[in-house]
């Protein structure tokens, strides 16, 4: 049976987002934020990125704003790899149904990360759309982003363009350099019909992997953290290798084997694996 009402499935596919309420349990939850608070605790003692992610590049990123005293830790990659709960969510939990409900019954788990905007951080996401960082042979891929705090609109909702996952794949690259943000003339577009997408904590917002999505700073004084999971149509083939990569990518998390390979016709440029520790870096290269 289906997770998500007829009303949702269609605003999903003409906006290319929808914000759905207790996409997981209360005690699962509770036991992410415990594990990811754990993390900033232990992001005081650093002064740059640490760990390390199975192609050895850090798993804990840090924007150049933190302190021990004021800790800006901006992602954790692949939390599936350190953390039990972080995989129960991802592969069997309510909204892992939801992806079914939206790509069909046979998913593959794709990648994973925890985007976080502590208080009074400077972190801001530019515009982009996710299937030019991950592209597959159909758009049958979608970035479900779990809210593990209230997101309202002062500490930095996600924002998308309406519609825009209809619409063309644009470029990543500027001035010869891939820099994961549009160009500012198709950025200013996408800003003039952005619509946030907040919720209570525990909601879901699904997102085509085409749409176009940005989000500005964190002004207030709670913090906004998004636990991240890419899942795509067992059906559709990666065409580039994992950003975020994980032992578990490629995982089947629903339905069976498909045992074949469905394209669609697309054009883009090919995309570039950040060499640091995400793609905040790649970003900071638009100034």
């Amino acid at each position: 049976m289906p997770r998500l009402t007829d009303e949702q499935i269609t605003a999903f596919r003409r906006d290319g987002a929808v914000v759905v309420e207790d996409a997981i349990t209360p005690e699962a939850l509770s036991a992410l934020c415990a594990e990811f608070s754990a993390w900033v605790d232990e992001s005081r003692t650093q002064t740059a990125a640490y760990g390390q992610i199975c192609d050895g590049r850090p798993r804990f990123d840090l924007d150049d704003d933190h302190t021990a005293e004021r800790p800006s830790l901006r992602r954790v990659a692949s939390p599936t790899d350190i953390s039990k709960t972080y995989c129960d969510v991802a592969f069997d939990s309510a909204m892992t149904d939801m992806a079914a409900d939206l790509v069909g019954p046979n998913v593959r788990f794709h990648h994973a990360k925890v985007n976080s905007k502590l208080p009074k951080t400077k972190t801001v996401v530019k515009w982009h759309q996710d299937f030019t960082f991950d592209p597959h042979s159909n758009d049958d891929t979608l970035t479900a982003l779990l809210f593990l705090d209230d997101v309202t609109m002062e500490n930095g909702p996600l924002l998308i363009a309406p519609g825009s996952h209809r619409g063309p794949l644009h470029s990543l690259w500027q001035d010869g350099a891939f820099t994961g943000a549009v160009g500012d003339d198709v950025a200013a577009s996408f800003q003039a019909a952005a619509r946030p997408c907040y919720g209570r904590a525990g909601s879901v917002c699904l997102m085509h992997s085409r749409v176009a999505h940005a989000s500005t700073a964190n002004d207030s004084d709670g913090a906004r953290t998004l636990y991240i999971v890419t899942y795509s149509a067992a059906d559709a083939v990666p065409l580039s290798p994992v950003a975020v990569p994980s032992p578990d990518s490629g995982r089947l998390v629903r339905g069976s084997e498909p045992g074949r390979i469905r394209s669609t016709d697309f054009k883009m440029e090919t995309p570039e694996i950040p060499s640091g520790a995400s793609f905040f870096v790649q970003q900071a290269q638009t100034g």
